[in-house]
């Protein structure tokens, strides 16, 4: 029961699940469970030789507020990262005026969406669960659905896009790149095609890069929009990133957003009001977290340790009756399609359910059909029949996790 003041907002999926595996006795230290549900990547050290951070110092004045845009060095540091990683040799270059630091990859996304105007908003199907809630939560814009489908490997074309601007009256686009769930990237000519479309019809592209590091047989550097603006303050780009994935610290809640200088300030006008701001110490900690040469080694060895879990984990599933219709192409994820396991398993639900009594978790495909409002509630979910898997955690676990999908699909 709620209190009439409020209203009961659905769980996202990773927190469904989650509140449903701590039911069936779910301990996260229980080497028995296998969590392929939540979105989290290992955050130990991948190789001997990777330094990864253990403390945060507390300098004079971290105790007060920090600007609700994030402190200077840091917003510095980041558009440093985006200019070496993506922009060498462009004329126009990402400045601290150009990044917006928040408490989160959830709080950038909110603040975005607390600015967007009346317009219509275009998001893809099947795409990140959070984002439901969100295109609810703020009902100046309406959000239109597009349907990316799984026959063609889930590519859309820039005619397809074109067609979407131009038909349905687009002003902006978020979507996920590398997608979560299903692994696709949007990379190289054709993102640059994207991007030029949102140059020439004035609709602004925001996109969700936080796998932009897991990436598993296209150069990296071709993989973010920011290499294919043209002019940082007058494209219509937003860029969101931060430490929780391609960094791998999830516990410091940091992140943040990139584009014109005139949308970062409206940005950190609406994060006075929805969140305040971040945390200021782990912010000035988050400034040697950019340093190259560490950034560098981290991304070489979360693609050497999480490219050795994607092929054990898509070659642990063959022979299962579990169809993986795209090997992820970034990402941590597997979208897998159970609809020709036997009945009582063969959707993603009841997969979840049973998966429990065998002790793995993983996400249901339904929470990744974004319907805000629930305007299509009385259909069953396109995606009822897919599951998402994770290859975040360690491979022994991730082997444990396999064994125990296998005896649940193969009994002896």
């Amino acid at each position: 029961m709620t209190i009439s003041a409020f209203r009961n907002v659905p769980k996202t999926g990773v927190i469904y699940v989650m509140s449903e595996a701590a039911k069936y006795g779910y301990d996260p230290d229980d080497p028995g469970w296998t969590n392929f549900g939540q979105g989290q990547p290992q955050t130990d050290a991948l190789s001997k030789d990777e330094f990864r951070f253990e403390s945060i110092p507390i300098e004079d004045g971290d105790n007060e507020y920090a600007p609700v845009v994030g402190i200077y060095e840091l917003r510095e540091a980041v558009a440093n990262h985006y200019n070496r990683m993506y922009r060498k040799g462009l004329s126009s270059q990402y400045t601290a005026e150009n990044v917006c630091i928040c408490g989160g990859g959830r709080a950038a996304l909110t603040r975005i969406a607390a600015s967007i105007d009346a317009i219509n908003l275009g998001h893809f199907l099947p795409d990140y669960t959070a984002y439901e809630e969100l295109l609810d939560l703020f009902r100046r814009f309406t959000p239109i659905p597009i349907l990316l489908d799984p026959k063609s490997a889930y590519h859309f074309t820039a005619d397809q896009l074109r067609s979407e601007i131009l038909g349905r009256g687009l002003t902006a686009l978020l979507f996920s790149n590398p997608c979560n769930p299903t692994g696709k990237v949007i990379s190289g000519s054709l993102l640059n095609e994207w991007v030029g479309l949102s140059r020439e019809f004035d609709c602004t592209m925001i996109v969700d890069e936080f796998y932009s590091h897991y990436i598993w047989d296209q150069p990296i550097e071709k993989t973010s929009a920011a290499a294919f603006v043209h002019d940082v303050n007058k494209d219509p780009v937003v860029l969101v990133n931060g430490l929780t994935k391609n960094f791998r610290y999830p516990g410091w809640r940091t992140a943040w957003a990139v584009g014109p200088k005139d949308v970062i300030e409206t940005l950190a006008s609406a994060g006075s009001f929805l969140d305040g701001g971040g945390c200021r110490p782990i912010q000035r900690a988050a400034i040697d977290v950019l340093q190259a040469d560490l950034v560098d080694k981290s991304i070489v060895n979360l693609q050497t340790t999480f490219l050795e879990k994607r092929t054990l984990m898509l070659e642990g599933l063959k022979g299962t009756g579990i169809r993986v219709p795209l090997d992820p192409e970034g990402t941590f994820y597997i979208w897998a399609d159970v609809s020709g396991l036997p009945e009582g398993i063969n959707d993603g639900m009841s997969f979840f359910k049973e998966g429990l009594k065998h002790k793995f978790i993983c996400v249901p495909g339904e929470f990744f059909d974004v319907n805000p409002g629930r305007r299509r509630a009385a259909r069953p979910s396109r995606f009822r029949n897919y599951v998402r898997l994770s290859f975040g955690p360690e491979k022994e676990a991730l082997k444990s996790g396999l064994e125990s999908i296998r005896r649940m699909l193969i009994p002896t």
